[in-house]
């Protein structure tokens, strides 16, 4: 039913101050022990908001409020409805409402639609228990309503349940070869069981923590702002903020931020039971992941050279061919030692001339320095040749032994896949014992 409100522009400024004082006593002081008196100019005739003010007075008053209810109904059952439901939620008298004003309140969710502000508003103050177990029953309900499909971007729920993953889980098995945990074949089971692992603790702290009894919590705060925005918009709506500032989300957006683990543990229980058979689904993914068997051949760069490692031991091609390279590369190319057969050659004829000569001193001194210094190059030469066949020595004896070491890598990490793909379906059947249990209605 339309309303001109233009008729009496005196009396609905009026309304609209009362109906904000109201809000804001309510707000402030949950005794409603200041609730301001209505005065005849805040008689609107025609316009919901003054039948749903009258009624939201008397039941404060525990009062009889069925007949200003029916006519405000009459005008806008929704926004009445609405509006009874946040305003007695607000000042903690949710159980006065009427099973019924929750149903035309909230309407109906949808996949296609973003979630109202309203609706949020009614969905919040449920999970802080406003309306008690059955107001929360009744979200649960409505939230199970829509279907989300149960292989809906398992990531993203994956990604707000356990978020700030590790970019790499190296197994106790290949701490001394971190290069082994790179490969995908290797990575991949420990990666699913470590997220499993993390998926259940979230689970079990969304499904085991619980709220205080005194105090309000910060969501309750939140929920306490959402709810008095909403009724600020109903009674101004040319007030009412929208767009950037206050955007309505789908309703998987508002799942995936309830699911986070800043938010609160009521509104992460009702996420949790609604996103289960997305959740299920994809720890069966996880613990199925874990199930592969370890690869039957791993070729790896040991000391800059490819070997092939098999369970029986390294490959005999690869390592055959690594220590080829490893001989080659290790000695340095020299050519013949030209400069010591010189210096040689000069020591003879130098000592010839000293033979044929008168005087001989400084012939035989000479081809001595000669020979002295040729007979260093030699011996240079031969400490460098025996330099590089031990260090290729070494080199081959270090490449068998990282060799033998990654095969024993490669066993202990068999031998813990089988405990670790254990692990996983016990995680997976305590993950699906909570996800079925689902959240506590009180």
């Amino acid at each position: 039913m339309s309303t001109d409100l233009t008729a009496n522009p005196h009396a609905r400024t009026e309304l609209h101050r009362y109906a904000e004082a109201l809000l804001a006593n309510l707000a402030a002081d949950a005794t409603c022990s200041t609730i301001p008196t209505p005065t005849s100019s805040t008689k609107v005739p025609g316009y919901w908001l003054s039948p749903a003010v009258e009624a939201l007075l008397l039941l404060l008053r525990g009062q009889d409020a069925l007949e200003p209810l029916g006519r405000a109904a009459k005008l806008d059952e929704r926004r009445t409805a609405l509006f009874l439901c946040l305003a007695l939620a607000l000042c903690g008298q949710g159980d006065r409402i009427h099973a019924s004003w929750m149903g035309i309140a909230f309407g109906e969710l949808s996949l296609d639609r973003p979630v109202s502000h309203g609706q949020r508003a009614l969905w919040l103050a449920a999970a802080q228990g406003a309306y008690g177990p059955a107001g929360k029953i009744f979200v649960l309900r409505k939230l199970d309503a829509v279907a989300v499909p149960s292989r809906s971007e398992p990531a993203r729920w994956l990604s707000a349940l356990t978020p700030h993953e590790p970019s790499m889980v190296v197994p106790p098995s290949l701490v001394d070869f971190p290069e082994l945990a790179e490969f995908p074949e290797l990575a991949q089971p420990v990666q699913a069981a470590a997220q499993l692992s993390r998926l259940l603790g979230r689970c079990t702290e969304i499904t085991t923590t619980r709220t205080g009894a005194a105090g309000r919590t910060a969501c309750a705060l939140w929920s306490a702002d959402e709810t008095l925005a909403v009724l600020r918009g109903l009674v101004r709506p040319e007030r009412a903020v929208r767009g950037p500032e206050r955007p309505e989300k789908p309703l998987t957006e508002h799942l995936l931020d309830d699911l986070r683990p800043s938010s609160d543990p009521a509104l992460a229980a009702i996420a949790l039971h609604v996103a289960a058979p997305i959740v299920r689904t994809a720890a069966e993914c996880l613990a199925q992941a874990t199930q592969v068997a370890p690869p039957e051949s791993v070729s790896i760069s040991l000391l800059g050279h490819r070997v092939t490692l098999r369970p029986e031991g390294p490959d005999p091609e690869s390592m055959a061919a690594a220590e080829r390279h490893i001989a080659v590369e290790g000695v340095q190319t020299r050519g013949r030692p030209w400069l010591a057969y010189a210096l040689l050659a000069l020591a003879a004829t130098a000592l010839v001339v000293a033979a044929v000569t008168p005087v001989t001193l400084p012939a035989a001194a000479l081809a001595v320095l000669l020979a002295a210094g040729g007979a260093h190059q030699l011996w240079s030469r031969r400490r460098r040749e025996r330099a590089d066949a031990e260090y290729v020595t070494k080199q081959l004896s270090e490449l068998r032994e990282l060799a033998d070491g990654a095969v024993w890598a490669l066993h202990e990490y068999a031998r813990e896949a089988d405990k670790r793909a254990q692990g996983a379906t016990s995680d997976l059947a305590e993950l699906t014992r909570l996800l079925r249990r689902g959240p506590r209605a009180g």
